[in-house]
C-alpha cells in the first residue's frame, strides 16, 4: 500500500462527502426536510446540530475505510475501477440504508429513493477520486 496516497486518497473522499452532504441536505434537500409528513422524523436542529461531531466523526470512518478497501483491492484498472467501485458501494450502502430507513421511520418513499439516487451518485464520485489519486506515476518514456 502507498501510505502517502492512499492517507490523500482518504482526506480527499472524506472532504468531497462533507461538502456534497452538505450541498444536498444543508441546501437541495432542506426545503423537503422542513415538509409536513418529513420534519417529525428529525430532531430539532439545534438538537441535531449538537451532535453533529457524531456525524462527522462517522463520515471520517466511513471515508476511512471506503478509501482502504478501494485501495486493498487496488488493480490499477483507472478510473473505470473507481467507478465500478462506486457503483458496488453505491448499492451496499447507500441502498440498503435508505431503504431500510424507509422501512423502520415515517417518510415518504420519494426520499428514500432520494436519498439511494444520490448516495448511489456520491459513491461514484468518491470512487472516482479514490481512483485518479492512487493511480501510480506514468512510467517516463
Amino acid at each position: 500500500m502507498n501510505t502517502k496516497k492512499f492517507l490523500t486518497a482518504f482526506v480527499v473522499v472524506f472532504v468531497l462527502l462533507e461538502i456534497t452532504n452538505y450541498l444536498i441536505h444543508g441546501v437541495i434537500l432542506s426545503s423537503t426536510y422542513a415538509e409536513e409528513g418529513v420534519k417529525q422524523i428529525f430532531r430539532p436542529v439545534e438538537e441535531m446540530q449538537s451532535k453533529m461531531w457524531i456525524v462527522w466523526l462517522t463520515d471520517l470512518v466511513w471515508a476511512f475505510f471506503f478509501t482502504f478497501i478501494f485501495v486493498k483491492g487496488y488493480e490499477n484498472k483507472g478510473i473505470i475501477e473507481g467507478v465500478k467501485y462506486g457503483v458496488y458501494i453505491g448499492l451496499f450502502y447507500s441502498l440498503v440504508m435508505s431503504y431500510q430507513g424507509y422501512a423502520m421511520f415515517p417518510m415518504p418513499y420519494s426520499l428514500a429513493l432520494l436519498w439511494f439516487i444520490i448516495g448511489f451518485v456520491q459513491s461514484i464520485v468518491f470512487g472516482v477520486a479514490a481512483a485518479m489519486i492512487y493511480k501510480p506515476k506514468e512510467a517516463a518514456v
